[in-house]
């Protein structure tokens, strides 16, 4: 973007070769010369030596800054294996506790119906009516990505990631979507079949994740796009989950609001339905 009109008039170039007499030109000069330091010491960062460095880049960037909770509606597009996709409407509620064990509440369709799972990094819960169907020790491996590493000790974020097989003594530099990216796990850009995690060297947040899938099926290539700003922070807005380049599952978000009051009862099974639930209608 060097060069556009929108960098000239935010920083004042026009002024500057307009009317190098001009009042509070000086002042200008030395706001863009500062803007300018701080884009070349984003440009010189150094690779980082391991994914522990890199967790813990993002963490001291967003200390005190990240939001605790976040809500958001959810259109979910899924490939069925006979080629047809059905959609569906899912309510995502997102906590980060002072226990540090990061909980996702989803609901699938109505909240009142009472189906739907609630995750924690290493395991999960699903509901059926309201009871629970099952309790595994499987659980989402993004939430220390997208909330927990914010938060938590950066020994806790790579053991909640050991699940995804990511070898953490490997970063390298790449480019995702035209911005610098860490790749975590590979030490080429030619190896997309090995466990790897992908993090925006400037915004520090994730945008890419190759990570096995269940036994016997081809990887998961997860893509996070569609960022947008919270506040100081940034949510993605846009999920797509591939297998064998196929799309297998896409998620776009709308409606979020972060830091709302989420009851500890809403992400308890015990009162699944009875919990106030921000999407259930009065």
């Amino acid at each position: 973007m060097a060069g556009s009109k929108f960098e000239r008039e935010e920083f004042g170039i026009s002024d500057l070769t307009a009317n190098r007499t001009r009042p509070g030109v000086s002042v200008i000069r030395s706001s863009f010369a500062i803007c300018l330091s701080a884009f070349a010491a984003v440009g010189a960062q150094s690779v980082p030596k391991s994914g522990a460095e890199v967790f813990q880049r993002m963490h001291d960037a967003y200390a005190g800054k990240w939001y605790h909770t976040l809500t958001f509606v959810q259109t979910t597009t899924q490939r069925r294996p006979n080629g047809t996709d059905t959609v569906t409407t899912w309510y995502e509620s997102l906590r980060q506790p002072a226990n540090g064990r990061t909980e996702l509440r989803i609901d699938f369709g109505d909240p009142s119906a009472g189906n739907g799972v609630l995750y924690t990094a290493d395991s999960s819960w699903r509901m059926r009516g309201g009871k629970l169907g099952a309790a595994t020790a499987d659980g989402n491996e993004f939430l220390p990505l997208i909330e927990g590493v914010y938060f938590n000790p950066v020994e806790q974020t790579i053991r909640e990631l050991s699940s995804t097989k990511t070898d953490m003594s490997r970063v390298i530099e790449g480019r995702y979507d035209g911005r610098r990216v860490w790749i975590i796990g590979v030490s080429s850009t030619a190896d997309t079949t090995s466990p790897q995690i992908w993090i925006d060297a400037e915004r520090n947040v994730a945008v890419r994740a190759i990570i096995p899938a269940s036994p016997n099926l081809p990887m998961f290539d997860i893509h996070l796009d569609g960022y947008v700003p919270i506040e100081s922070t940034w949510l993605a807005s846009k999920i797509t989950m591939l297998q064998s380049g196929v799309p297998r599952q896409k998620e776009e978000y709308r409606d979020w609001k972060v830091n709302v009051d989420l009851p500890a009862s809403l992400f308890d099974i015990a009162t699944w339905t009875s919990a106030p639930h921000w999407a259930k209608r009065p």
